[in-house]
């Protein structure tokens, strides 16, 4: 504001005075021209206030001359901002919306590194119980198919043969269960050398051809007791740190005091991830015991030939020779 009035003075002072007022009164009378003026001779000059003192004077010059560069320095409030300062960019920008980031990589494998140590150790073991059940299922598989594929060979060698001697023959020094059917039908009539009683001497062979039939059976059956535990149990297990990883879950959203997504779903996705891996290892496990049953059922089939085979040969050379046959034998 003083400034503006200091400007406003200044401009009043530098205008031009056509006719200078002295300070000394001057007498009434005068001159009939200058006393009445011509109407269109000069136009009358308005009364100029008398001139400040000469002090005043420079220090209002002196204050014209510095208020440009007051004028520059204190811009006026209502001048817009320059379009290229940053304010007016900031200002400008329109606000961008923040995004909720994930904490943590949602993958299998970083949920797996992040979960608690007992649902690792849980995780670890249904890992493992899955490894194991498609080791026995490669195992078994090849097992089944060598075992059936050498009995079957064996019971075509001895479908035309006469008696147990000449099994032993055409089967040679190959083992396998139609082999340990016939040696032990020829160690029971050893035995029996001298025993008139026939229906003696093949019961006693058929007890002993049951043995070697539920101990075969044992033996295919080696691994199926595994794939059962594991379809069985698998779930339960997965379903048990599934619960823990939930309740650690719970007690981070209590010490956090948020119910926020972002901060829940982690911890309730590593522990659901237990539950995941527990069907992974069950399902298949169910499945392949159920195949091997099939598989194993349709073995022992043909162990109950082969018996059947070796107990006819047993039969025949006891109706031939009577004992003569099983005294010679037994020599």
């Amino acid at each position: 504001m003083l400034s503006l009035a200091s400007v406003a003075f200044a401009q009043q002072s530098a205008a031009p005075i056509t006719q200078p007022v002295p300070f000394v009164n001057q007498p009434a009378a005068a001159t009939p021209a200058a006393a009445n003026p011509p109407a269109a001779a000069t136009p009358p000059v308005a009364q100029v206030a008398p001139a400040p003192a000469q002090p005043a004077t420079s220090s209002s010059a002196t204050t014209d001359r510095s208020s440009p560069a007051t004028d520059a320095a204190q811009p006026s409030e209502n001048a817009p901002a320059a379009s290229g300062s940053p304010t007016a960019e900031a200002a400008s920008a329109p606000a961008k919306p923040t995004t909720l980031q994930v904490p943590r990589e949602l993958s299998p494998w970083s949920m797996f590194l992040s979960a608690d140590i007992v649902v690792k150790v849980v995780m670890m073991g249904l890992a493992f119980a899955s490894l194991m059940t498609w080791t026995i299922l490669l195992a078994k598989t090849i097992e089944l198919s060598v075992a059936k594929g050498k009995l079957k060979s064996s019971l075509r060698k001895v479908e035309d043969v006469r008696s147990l001697a000449e099994a032993q023959v055409a089967l040679g020094k190959k083992s396998g269960v139609l082999a340990a059917f016939l040696a032990e039908a020829l160690h029971e009539a050893r035995l029996s050398a001298g025993i008139s009683s026939d229906t003696g001497i093949k019961e006693r062979a058929a007890s002993s051809f049951g043995e070697i039939s539920r101990a075969e059976a044992r033996r295919i059956r080696i691994g199926m007791s595994v794939l059962a535990t594991i379809g069985a149990t698998s779930p339960f297990v997965g379903l048990f740190g599934t619960v823990w990883g939930i309740m650690n879950s719970f007690i981070g959203i209590s010490k956090a005091q948020t119910t926020n997504l972002a901060v829940v779903a982690p911890g309730i996705a590593e522990a659901l991830l237990a539950t995941a891996i527990g069907l992974v290892a069950a399902i298949p496990a169910v499945i392949i015991y159920n195949h091997f049953a099939r598989v194993t059922k349709s073995y022992l089939e043909l162990v109950n030939r082969a018996s059947g085979a070796a107990a006819r040969l047993l039969s025949r050379d006891l109706d031939r020779a009577g004992g003569v046959v099983h005294s010679r034998a037994a020599e």
